[in-house]
């Protein structure tokens, strides 16, 4: 009896290996199995101010994925391989041009390409963003790209973030005339000199990466800033900050840190977003600048009537003296 049990659990066991076999081999047949066919197309990007672009205008419609991280200066990255397998896989690849830090992309082609096959759109769309009017230029040239290449139309989206970049330049515009950049002394980072020329400072001296500055052109910048007043010296985070630093300790000016990359900050992941953080940052740079001022003058004051009390105490030992002095001859 006890062998017939065993005979009976042994084939209900065989039966449930049977049917889970049977069901796992109905979830893994070819012909359910996702194709690249219906796979999105992968936008390869040198930098997070094309990949966010290209999330604002066609997100949800490609996959998009950028080689140089946001905190990274592009002009000293270094090719990782998994940027070759980015390159592979990639049905666009949009990069900024012969202008710009790009010097490693080349190299990375020719790695991707070792075997001869390699077969992708590369497409140069523009080097400059700081502005609005640069930026609305870039984001059409990214549209077209995807249009020409891929058949993507984005022109619908395209148009809401031509018009978010108009409404940001007329916000940024009403951020300048209100808090009076229109001719304040300034000395600027050469990368971020753009933006800052829009909102209307008076650029005064300008300085490039700190491996290009000689000590003479630091002595001739703080000479000029000096003699013009400069309020801020206007720093690009991607170039290292130290020199902008420096500079700012020796003239007496506020040190302000611009980004140049979106995804940087929190607040700041496209165009429109980062070139409103950098006008806050100024806009607080000055606002420290004054409070600075203030507290400078109330020293001054404070330090006048220091000064005042102890002329008045001396003043009052010399009458003591001469009192007792005038008293003692009397007596």
């Amino acid at each position: 009896m006890k062998w017939k049990n065993k005979v009976i659990m042994g084939l209900i066991f065989m039966y449930f290996i049977l049917l889970a076999n049977h069901s796992y081999s109905l979830t893994v047949m070819p012909s359910d199995i996702h194709t690249s066919d219906d796979s999105k197309p992968l936008i390869v990007t040198t930098t997070t101010v094309l990949s966010s672009i290209v999330e604002d205008i066609a997100g949800g419609l490609v996959d998009v994925q950028y080689i140089v991280p946001p905190s990274l200066c592009p002009g000293h990255y270094d090719v990782k391989p998994s940027d070759v397998d980015l390159i592979r896989n990639a049905s666009l690849i949009l990069k900024h041009g012969l202008l710009f830090g790009e010097r490693w992309f080349d190299e990375l082609i020719n790695m991707a390409n070792q075997s001869g096959d390699l077969d992708v759109d590369i497409v140069d769309v523009g080097t400059d963003w700081n502005t609005p009017s640069a930026a609305r230029q870039l984001y059409i040239n990214v549209a077209d790209a995807l249009s020409s290449v891929l058949g993507i139309d984005v022109s619908t989206r395209l148009d809401k973030c031509l018009q978010a970049i108009n409404e940001t330049e007329e916000r940024l515009i009403e951020i300048s005339q209100n808090n009076s950049f229109e001719d304040t002394p300034v000395v600027v980072m050469e990368w971020q000199k753009n933006f800052v020329e829009f909102l209307g400072f008076d650029i005064v001296a300008v300085f490039g990466p700190s491996e290009k500055v000689s000590e003479e052109d630091i002595v001739e910048i703080e000479e000029n800033a000096t003699e013009s007043g400069a309020k801020l010296v206007i720093d690009n985070l991607h170039s290292g900050v130290s020199l902008g630093e420096r500079i700012a300790e020796d003239i007496g000016a506020v040190h302000v840190v611009l980004i140049n990359f979106p995804g940087v900050v929190p607040e700041a992941n496209n165009l429109t977003q980062m070139m409103l953080h950098n006008a806050k940052q100024l806009l607080d740079g000055l606002k420290y600048y004054d409070y600075k001022v203030q507290i400078q003058q109330l020293e001054r004051k404070v330090d006048l009537w220091r000064w005042i009390s102890i002329a008045f105490v001396i003043l009052a030992i010399v009458e003591a003296i001469i009192i007792i002095t005038f008293i003692r001859r009397r007596e």
